[in-house]
């Protein structure tokens, strides 16, 4: 099935001139000029689209209006998102990443390069939706406590370590906080995200500080799952394999690539073995999860 991206731009020069090259590249494209055409053609879609690309100065709502709608919209928040703008200064650019979006693209942009972003996060998103369709398909059947699925549950943010090796597997080694209704279950989910990952990339092919954003359809969370490895000859195949995870019960794609960011920097700590502040981290990713929009505040 050819991919589905919605292409936003109120430059019909330009807006035809990449709609024709994304058809000409076996891509389903439909246009808007603006954010608020956008927006309706989202609600109107049986689909989901595989890509949003959209400029940023256009006329009745804007780039950054259109984003931030799009980024708060429970259906549509894990749609990849691309901004392409004239507006090329390093702030601009910084702004717009600040925002959350997957990629900035500044005009004019090189064909080339244009078609290798497009393709490269449709494949990502792709892979990830294959990813929790495994999961799911396999855990989907899994009893769990009614308290889990109840509507009056406590709003769930917990930040998890989990070491593994090619035999013995995940071990949850540690977590923040602790004393939560997800606490006898975290073991349990561990598994579930290790299982489905390991199933779709291979157990070497994770281990390469790459993250992904997994819904658990069984727990009614969502977990952001980042994979990584340093060399040590104490452990099996000589290198220490962990995985640092946040689980909450709701992680929008454009909160996970922030989310990311600070495991990143958590797990550069681990790899030099100093002490780590997990309640810090967890702090941290709190602040994303629950402060407004940056468009709102």
């Amino acid at each position: 099935m050819k991919p589905l991206i919605i292409l936003v731009e109120d430059d019909t020069n330009i807006l035809e001139y990449l709609k024709l090259t994304l058809e000409y590249n076996d891509c389903q494209v439909i246009t808007a000029i603006n954010g608020k055409e956008g927006l309706k053609i989202l609600s109107e879609l049986k689909e989901y689209p595989d890509l949003i690309i959209s400029d940023i100065m256009m006329p009745e709502m804007n780039g950054y209006d259109f984003f931030d709608a799009v980024s708060n919209n429970p259906i549509y928040c894990q749609v990849p998102f691309i901004f392409l703008s004239a507006l090329d200064s390093p702030e601009d650019v910084r702004f717009g990443k600040m925002l959350g979006v997957d990629d900035y693209l500044t005009k004019p942009v090189n064909e080339e390069d244009f078609l290798a972003i497009v393709f490269g996060k449709i494949k990502r998103n792709k892979t990830i939706n294959l990813i929790n369709e495994k999961i799911n398909e396999v855990y989907s059947s899994y009893e769990i406590a009614e308290e889990l699925v109840s509507k009056e549950k406590e709003d769930i943010i917990i930040l998890i370590e989990v070491h593994w090796d090619d035999v013995i597997g995940p071990k949850l080694v540690n977590h923040f906080p602790t004393g939560t209704i997800l606490d006898s279950s975290l073991s349990s989910i561990s598994d579930q995200l290790y299982d489905g990952v390991k199933a779709m990339y291979g157990h070497d092919s994770i281990l390469s500080g790459e993250g992904l954003l997994i819904p658990l359809k069984n727990y009614n969370i969502t977990a952001y799952v980042f994979f990584d490895s340093y060399p040590d000859e104490s452990f099996r195949g000589g290198r220490k394999d962990y995985m640092l995870s946040l689980i909450a019960t709701t992680i929008t794609y454009f909160q996970s690539l922030k989310i990311k960011q600070i495991l990143i920097e958590l797990s550069s700590i681990y790899k030099k073995e100093k002490e780590w502040d997990l309640e810090m981290y967890w702090n941290k990713c709190s602040q994303i999860l629950t402060k407004s929009s940056i468009l709102s505040s």
